[in-house]
């Protein structure tokens, strides 16, 4: 497998992290450096972690995975998502910067937009690449395209501020509903 196209598997892995990201943005007034890393960090690190789990897995852990994995994003975007449209309608205020870059929150958004990464990793098997180089391709892709995405959904969230914690959970939801209806066409 070549340079370019484990780029290409990287940055389609990374996509949900980015979207998730973007959400995150959207909470927040004006990010602070850690909030801008923070998702990089839990997003690349899974996105990293995941392929060399799935590696060395083998075969039988993928056909598990393949089945449950989108049904597993699914719950847990949901869940996230649904969350943050309830709290969007609540007339209470409290301070956003805390509310989802919480290390339970991000652990639960990590695990929910790598699963598919974990599959990935068990096809990198067969190919016999070298796995501790191309996670690092995989994380480094999506930690840059999460800190991008909090920062757009910042600049985006700004001009919105009213809707954007109802969006972010809207797309959350979204997600996890493209996630299964993908799986399901597929059937």
């Amino acid at each position: 497998m070549k340079l370019f196209e484990i780029v290409l598997i990287a940055v389609g892995l990374s996509m949900d992290a980015f979207a998730v990201s973007i959400t995150l943005g959207l909470s927040v007034k004006k990010p602070k450096t850690r909030e801008i890393l923070t998702p990089g960090v839990f997003f690349g690190g899974f996105q990293a972690l995941m392929p060399i789990t799935g590696y060395f897995a083998g075969s039988y852990f993928a056909s598990m995975v393949d089945e449950f994995a989108p049904w597993i994003a699914f719950i847990l975007l949901g869940i996230i998502g649904g969350k943050m449209i309830k709290e969007s309608l609540s007339k209470k205020e409290e301070n956003l910067n805390e509310n989802y870059f919480q290390f339970m929150k991000m652990l639960v958004l990590a695990i929910a937009t790598s699963i598919d990464a974990l599959a990935v990793g068990v096809t990198f098997a067969f190919f016999k690449i070298n796995i501790l180089k191309t996670a690092i391709i995989i994380g480094s892709i999506t930690f840059a395209l999460s800190m991008a995405g909090v920062k757009i959904g910042n600049i985006f969230g700004t001009r919105f501020k009213s809707k954007a914690e109802f969006t972010g959970g809207v797309v959350l939801v979204l997600l996890g509903i493209k996630i299964v209806a993908e799986h399901l066409l597929k059937q």
